[in-house]
């Protein structure tokens, strides 16, 4: 069971422009964001969506994740993917919420529960915040999230659409 959930910049931008951020509010746990993925955000400008969905989330709350770990920089991520992880590494039952690919990847070499985007669309389908997942994925997709048809129609068949 995840105590906390920490959250990278790219689902903020993604459920922001879909309209989703509150999801991650039903996630029954807290839900953090690391600094260096804050200012990823906040660097887009005040008239942009995500960096204005941030600043009304206060319930997000923003963290610093201290120096990256060895185990962490050695995958070489961006800085707020290392943030995500080395938070998640030194909060034991955290899970982390990452759509790179390689950052996915480091956080199951390094044990840490994770989950990307798609999961929480497909978890706002079932929370009942949304009617269908399928036009939400297609336009996160041309928002510039990618997405296999494969993958998303596996996904979405397991919600019944």
């Amino acid at each position: 069971m995840v105590s906390l959930w920490v959250v990278n910049a790219s689902p903020i931008i993604l459920l922001s422009k879909a309209g989703l951020i509150d999801v991650l509010k039903h996630l029954g746990c807290p839900v953090v964001i690391p600094e260096a993925a804050a200012e990823e955000i906040q660097r887009r400008g005040p008239s942009d969506v995500s960096a204005q969905a941030l600043a009304q989330a206060t319930w997000l709350a923003t963290v610093d994740p201290g120096a990256i770990p060895s185990e962490v920089a050695a995958f070489v991520l961006g800085d707020g993917e290392s943030a995500v992880l080395a938070y998640a590494l030194a909060n034991p039952g955290s899970g982390a919420i990452l759509d790179d690919r390689a950052a996915r990847h480091a956080a199951a070499m390094l044990a840490i529960l994770h989950q990307g985007t798609l999961a929480l669309v497909i978890q706002a389908k079932l929370f009942g915040l949304v009617s269908a997942a399928r036009p939400i994925l297609e336009q996160l997709r041309q928002d510039g999230m990618y997405l296999s048809d494969q993958l998303m129609n596996q996904a979405l068949a397991q919600i019944g659409e």
